[in-house]
């Protein structure tokens, strides 16, 4: 079900069985197959998927695949994401595609990335333009129809006496079928919005590297007071984004725990230096710089918005008509041990960007 009022179901998780939700795949199935790997994920364990299965990478149709295979041998909760929405509203006709967002974002820079444009150009049919939709819609809809009456059965929303799994966020916890439905998939900064609940409300949709100012931190994040679990570590979107799996407490009110994997290399620190006070965090939607030196690694700019100073990696920065910016970028310096494992995002000659504990910063040391 993709548009209208949510679709909400019960959730049945019995005693004894080990509980996993993960989120925002994003067509990343190293990073699936990886992260159930290292939570040791067997028939015993249930797995709840928040949505997001695809798009923005060219894995999406064999990762929804395999989350159908999943689905057929494991117990298995899926629901159905803003990304995930974006096949059936086009198949079905429920939003205007021959708009400037859908042809140029979805259709025209995503490319291959998109499995809207992917599973057009396995059908044969080319998918840009207007005038190509209603022979994309008709040669899509025949050529996936398991793959859409998959996408097709999942609700919005899971709920018990103790949880409630969505992908975006709701605003309350009664009336929830009266809760629009693409509101509850598109729920941006979900945590920002102030809300308190009785039942544990697990979230996706917004990566939560986006939520601090200062340390990009991709871990989930646990909001005892307010009983908001939201997880999405930024799988694909991110470069240094990571695929959490968080596994719910034995007996409700109980401690979280998590496994993550990234697929980044590990090394071993052979150094350690201190962690940095008063860093940056630079976030999609508030990049935009100034760049002051621009070298073969790194480049000396200044952050537009605060007025800082920091080098970003020369292969970060973007321009477009409106000037200049960055892919995600920090000055934070990780505290690290002599022997502490850290995976390795990029290494310049000046130090390397790694990742500790799911966050992201810079180490100067040596490392094997």
């Amino acid at each position: 079900m993709s548009g209208g009022k949510a679709e909400v179901r019960p959730i049945c998780l019995p005693q004894g069985r080990r509980v996993l939700a993960v989120s925002d795949i994003h067509g990343n199935l190293p990073l699936l197959k990886g992260v159930l790997d290292k939570a040791g994920f067997c028939e015993k364990d249930v797995l709840i998927i928040l949505g997001d299965i695809l798009e923005r990478n060219a894995g999406s149709l064999d990762t929804l695949r395999y989350v159908m295979e999943l689905s057929r041998q494991y117990t298995l909760y899926t629901l159905l994401g803003n990304c995930d929405n974006i096949i059936l509203a086009f198949v079905d006709q429920l939003y205007d595609f021959g708009n400037d967002f859908y042809q140029k974002k979805w259709l025209g820079r995503l490319g291959e990335k998109s499995a809207l444009v992917r599973m057009a150009h396995l059908a044969g049919v080319p998918i840009e333009t207007p005038d190509d939709y209603p022979a994309a819609r008709k040669a899509i809809g025949e050529a996936f129809r398991p793959e859409l009456d998959f996408l097709r059965a999942l609700p919005h929303i899971y709920v018990n006496e103790d949880y409630l799994f969505v992908h975006g966020g709701v605003p309350r916890e009664d009336a929830l079928e009266e809760l629009d439905a693409y509101e509850c998939m598109k729920n941006d900064h979900f945590l920002e919005q102030g809300s308190s609940f009785r039942r544990w409300v697990v979230v996706g949709h917004t990566p939560v590297t986006l939520y601090r100012e200062d340390i990009a931190s991709a871990s989930p994040i646990l909001l005892y007071d307010r009983h908001i679990a939201s997880i999405d570590g930024g799988c694909t979107l991110k470069l240094d984004g990571q695929l959490n799996a968080l596994i719910l407490p034995p007996e409700p009110g109980g401690a979280f725990s998590w496994v993550s994997y990234d697929g980044y290399p590990e090394k071993r620190a052979l150094d350690g230096q201190e962690g940095s006070t008063n860093s940056l965090n630079i976030r999609w939607g508030r990049s935009r710089l100034e760049v002051l030196e621009e070298g073969p690694e790194l480049s000396r700019c200044r952050h537009l918005e605060t007025g800082r100073e920091l080098d970003v990696l020369t292969e970060f920065l973007r321009w477009d008509k409106d000037g200049v910016w960055c892919e995600d970028s920090t000055d934070y310096r990780l505290p690290v041990k002599a022997g502490d494992p850290l995976t390795v995002i990029r290494q310049v000659s000046q130090g390397a960007l790694c990742k500790k504990d799911g966050v992201t910063g810079w180490y100067f040391g040596r490392l094997v």
